[in-house]
């Protein structure tokens, strides 16, 4: 944010708070908090929009948001309107009014909204970011992510994503969840740090796989026999950068498959490319051939994984989520600028509304805002930090 927002205080015997829908889910996250040696949380279970009667009673530093996409927004900027600084699990939004309401309500407050993108923090990513920073592949010039992942299952399940994850495939056509291939490379390539998302193309193939799912797995006449969907099973989006790099970007969530990111950072010197993970660098890799990205881990290791994975062991996608958290606190309580902003949020998040509208017209061109008016040019980049 253009003005550092105030770090948490301390010393005021500050509040501990859990807020759910499902009292029982707050009881049980109440009971983990108390046994790991905690102080008992307040907890709030009157109804979804009960968090708006804890951001206004309780003295909270940090609220983190992991609900239904669609309450995104609503909890991160209550938060921030009472105080509190707003983290949320991603899509930060997926509409550009929501991505800008995001953005000037913590300007307008001075609060912290951090979108925890957890792939930044992955292994492999945080060693190519390291190795970008170093300039083994030289001049960034292109990368892929995506998110493919079979999720038929869980859309149709009678519990958690299963309540609510399915109805955004009934009504929207596009890249619903791109941040988690989108986040690294952006932070390979400085956007909103010297460059930036300029305008991006689209397109959604057939829908079939949930259809086909429901056949497979409902009897005949039930309700799930007859949805119909609009999500296409595989859309991709091709995003041009102020600079003139190129990301693609894919969403495949709808059909058999194993899960991959894709991950490939490439520049004028070598590239990275994950599922399986293997480099390739110009007079240093054999010609035309693979290295195993484990032969590089040794010397390209980012300082933070060195230092933290041990902390993090078994911790939650492999240890990603533990040192995401552990940033951003430590950012917190120590006054630094976080890892990730409010602007970086919406613009990762935007690519779900950009997406869209550019399949919904024939794939033409849609422009990404630039949701830092102008200050990218000028913003440093992203330090390589360690513990």
């Amino acid at each position: 944010m253009g003005s550092r927002p105030e770090s948490p205080r301390h010393g005021r015997g500050r509040a501990d708070a859990l807020c759910d829908i499902r009292p029982e889910h707050a009881e049980r996250a109440r009971d983990w908090v108390v046994e790991a040696g905690g102080p008992e949380p307040t907890l709030y279970t009157r109804g979804e929009t009960d968090f708006i009667r804890m951001c206004e009673a309780e003295d909270l530093d940090l609220v983190y948001t992991a609900t239904p996409w669609r309450w995104h927004v609503p909890v991160c900027v209550t938060a921030m309107e009472h105080g509190k600084h707003a983290a949320t699990e991603v899509p930060a939004a997926y509409s550009l009014e929501d991505c800008w309401r995001l953005v000037e309500t913590a300007e307008a407050t001075a609060r912290h909204c951090v979108m925890m993108e957890n792939v930044n923090y992955g292994r492999w990513e945080m060693m190519v970011f390291h190795m970008v920073r170093q300039g083994v592949f030289g001049e960034i010039l292109h990368g892929e992510g995506g998110y493919l992942h079979d999720l038929r299952a869980i859309k149709f399940a009678d519990s958690g994503e299963g309540l609510w994850r399915r109805e955004h495939s009934k009504v929207r056509n596009g890249n619903l969840y791109p941040t988690h291939g989108l986040g690294p490379i952006a932070n390979c390539m400085d956007i909103n740090r010297g460059d930036r998302f300029d305008y991006a193309v689209s397109m959604s193939g057939p829908s079939r796989g949930l259809q086909d799912f429901a056949r497979a797995h409902f009897p005949e006449g039930t309700p799930e026999r007859r949805e119909t969907f609009v999500l296409g099973d595989v859309n991709v989006t091709l995003i041009k950068t102020a600079l003139g790099r190129t990301i693609y970007v894919s969403h495949d969530t709808n059909l058999p498959r194993p899960y991959s990111r894709i991950h490939l950072v490439q520049g004028t010197r070598g590239l990275f490319q994950g599922y399986p993970e293997r480099v390739y660098i110009e007079g240093r890799s054999e010609g035309h051939r693979w290295d195993e990205a484990e032969d590089h881990r040794e010397e390209y290791e980012h300082p933070l994984w060195r230092e933290m994975a041990g902390a993090g062991a078994g911790r939650g996608h492999g240890s990603m989520d533990y040192l995401e958290d552990y940033r951003l606190i430590k950012c917190l309580r120590e006054g630094l600028p976080t890892d990730m902003n409010v602007y970086d949020a919406a613009a990762l998040s935007a690519v779900c509304a950009v997406s869209e509208s550019s399949v919904a017209n024939r794939s033409r061109p849609v422009d990404v805002p630039d949701f830092t008016r102008g200050r990218w040019e000028t913003w440093p980049q992203l330090d390589v930090v360690g513990a």
